[in-house]
């Protein structure tokens, strides 16, 4: 069996079929709630996040023109729904309440389950000390994989930028993750 492309069921989406709507969002629905989850680092908020920024993607499908990929149009209007997130609440959490995050596979070893589970969390504890504009790069350069020319679209920002933001990014990260380990 064949996947339809997005192209394709965008364009049967604009034409009022329901099924292709809920195609696009079963495609994409794990990975928006991934990333805004990461952005955010709250499953309740990430899920009305991924919940806005589908019914914002509904509601300006027609607005869509195809200069980019469906998925990179998707991410940046998720992009700005976490921007907007944090103009409005500017959460602050304990390090304590940061959810976990949950493995994709189920590891055969418990210790190595549990050696990955615990570097999951310190990669997301020590994230969660990044500006905003260094976590979205790193967020869609290893987690969404992006190419940087797909991130610098979806921020408005040019490939260079990306790429400084990202390297900045993994200096702090390594700086943050290394004083763990002395």
């Amino acid at each position: 069996m064949f996947e339809r492309s997005d192209e394709t069921l965008v364009k049967q989406a604009l034409k009022q079929n329901k099924s292709a709507w809920l195609a696009l969002v079963k495609r994409y629905e794990k990975a928006i709630y991934n990333y805004t989850l990461r952005m955010v680092s709250n499953e309740q908020d990430a899920m009305d996040l991924m919940q806005d920024v589908f019914i914002a993607v509904f509601r300006n499908l027609a607005n869509f023109r195809g200069d980019s990929a469906f998925k990179s149009w998707l991410f940046k209007i998720a992009h700005y729904r976490c921007i907007e997130f944090y103009r409005k609440k500017r959460p602050t959490q304990s390090l304590d309440e940061a959810p976990e995050q949950e493995a994709e596979e189920h590891h055969a070893c418990p210790e190595h389950a549990a050696q990955l589970g615990q570097q999951a969390k310190e990669l997301h504890v020590a994230m969660q000390q990044l500006p905003f504009n260094q976590k979205v790069v790193v967020e869609l350069k290893f987690f969404q994989h992006c190419t940087f020319d797909d991130i610098a679209y979806q921020l408005g920002i040019s490939v260079n930028t990306a790429k400084s933001r990202l390297y900045t990014a993994l200096d702090k990260l390594k700086g943050l993750l290394e004083v763990e380990y002395v």
